[in-house]
């Protein structure tokens, strides 16, 4: 349903261990506005009963329904440069006016500096 790269997986992973977490998962969650989406990230450690699992590997990363419907063949990745760090998803299902971009606007909680 989703894809994770190898650089995401990695750093998501030392997130994970860097949080003392190394059970919790990343909860991505989709809000659609009218130039596209904003995408929120988080780590939990709990998840909720009606939450859909969208990618295991050593990880978990959820969704709800509402926005597992709108993350069915997404990407996520991890960049690492001089102008941007962070995660990116890029997403299929939701026209984008700058061809993606970073999912969490700063202030998501994922580890990533902005």
């Amino acid at each position: 349903m989703i894809t994770v790269t190898d650089t995401a997986a990695e750093k998501l992973r030392g997130i994970l261990e860097e949080e003392g977490q190394p059970e919790a998962a990343l909860r991505v969650i989709v809000v659609p506005n009218g130039n596209g989406a904003q995408y929120m990230l988080a780590l939990e450690d709990e998840t909720a009963d009606d939450d859909l699992v969208l990618h295991e590997a050593g990880f978990r990363v959820i969704a709800d329904a509402e926005s597992a419907a709108l993350l069915d063949g997404a990407m996520i990745d991890y960049t690492d440069g001089l102008m941007r760090s962070g995660f990116v998803i890029t997403n299929p299902n939701i026209a984008t006016g700058g061809g993606g971009g970073c999912a969490c606007g700063g202030n998501c909680g994922c580890g990533a500096s902005h």
